[in-house]
């Protein structure tokens, strides 16, 4: 059904990236998602309250609430697409993010409502009177809420976005709260337990779960999370196609929302090639990731000495050593100052979050390696810490 309405109603369904066809899936997913829900509620309201089932009832009212979360949804969507302004150069992307820690924190409140229902049906049980018809609405509603699960994970991998995949997560969830208040519908006339009640209280344990996954996914991007290895290599693919660019390190991207991007990085280049020649291939560079993977780039020129024999064995020897202290452990910007009782090795190394040794540690353990190497070699080593996932 998603596929028919977004032909119908999204030109240019296909393209994904483009802020507008964005904008369009959420408010297209988001009001199906608000129909859906509604007629859930309606039935599982009115036979829950036939059959005085706390559990059904309770179902009925999560899906109220995610009704009231798909409309989040679509202001999310309709807001974080706005251009920028003055007060926000880069733009309002981030607002889907917050819509959808609104939509985990509604979970969560349906949660702690039910958990707290459920309880009191432990503590006072009901006689249940179940129908078949009640039984048919369940199954209905499961069958209803893995198609919204699907449609929902399916659009939010194409458009990345954070508040869809919250939604589809509630719906996963949802299929198993309701397919819990089923079995406690069908065994309630072959129990005296209060199985009602704990159908609801295991509902709820699931809801809660549900939210706080869906909370702590949004709330990442929003305080600044490592961007994906696969995509740092994709960029550094892309900048070493343009000659005579060899290297790049200090890799540093800011995410503002889907499709904005701020991505800045030190592009290595020989530095004994003409300035204005070099400069050319880093615009030429800058444009070519800017468009391949729809962002803002930013490029600083650093020149290395790529001729120099010296240099170059003094990199494999480096390299070796840190390898042997830690596998993780990675170095740039690698350039010596030779004198005439020793030479200077002046470098960065890029420690990983989870090293044990300070930096002052770190530091001499490379400088004492070093020195065992090469007895007139002294290291002047900067600590910087890693920007990527590994």
């Amino acid at each position: 059904m998603i596929k028919l309405l977004a032909k119908l109603f999204i030109k240019n369904s296909s393209n994904y990236q483009d802020v507008k066809v964005r904008e369009q899936y959420g408010v297209l997913c988001g009001a199906v998602g608000i129909g859906l829900n509604i007629i859930l509620f309606l039935a599982k309201f009115l036979f829950g309250t036939i059959s005085a089932s706390v559990a059904m009832v309770a179902d009925a009212f999560n899906n109220l609430s995610d009704a009231a979360s798909s409309i989040i949804q679509i202001l999310g969507f309709k807001l974080s697409s706005k251009k920028p302004d003055p007060e926000h150069p880069f733009g309002h992307g981030r607002i889907e993010y917050i819509s959808g820690l609104i939509i985990s924190m509604l979970i969560l409140l349906m949660g702690f409502e039910l958990l707290k229902s459920s309880v009191s049906s432990i503590l006072n049980p009901k006689t249940l009177s179940v129908s078949t018809f009640s039984i048919v609405i369940l199954i209905f509603a499961i069958g209803i809420k893995l198609y919204m699960m699907i449609y929902n994970l399916s659009i939010s991998k194409k458009i990345n976005s954070v508040s869809m995949k919250a939604t589809a997560t509630d719906s996963f969830f949802d299929c198993i709260s309701t397919a819990l208040v089923l079995i406690s519908l069908i065994f309630a006339n072959f129990t005296t337990l209060p199985i009602d009640g704990i159908a609801g209280l295991v509902v709820s344990l699931f809801i809660l779960y549900g939210g706080i996954t869906s909370a702590l996914e949004t709330i990442e991007p929003l305080l600044g999370s490592a961007p994906d290895s696969d995509f740092v290599k994709q960029i550094e693919e892309e900048l070493l196609c343009h000659k005579p660019i060899v290297g790049m390190h200090d890799l540093v991207i800011h995410d503002y929302g889907p499709g904005r991007l701020m991505i800045s990085l030190h592009a290595e280049v020989p530095g004994n090639m003409n300035i204005f020649e070099i400069h050319d291939a880093v615009d030429v560079a800058e444009v070519s990731i800017a468009q391949k993977f729809n962002c803002h780039v930013v490029i600083h020129m650093d020149p290395i000495d790529t001729e120099n024999e010296d240099l170059k064995q003094y990199k494999l020897m480096l390299s070796d050593l840190l390898k042997e202290i830690n596998p993780s452990l990675q170095a740039h910007d690698i350039r010596m100052v030779p004198g005439v009782t020793h030479t200077n090795l002046i470098f960065d190394v890029v420690k990983p979050f989870d090293y044990k040794k300070t930096d002052d540690e770190l530091i001499k353990e490379i400088q004492s390696s070093v020195l065992k190497k090469c007895q007139n070699v002294f290291c002047v080593i900067t600590v910087d810490q890693p920007f990527t996932k590994h």
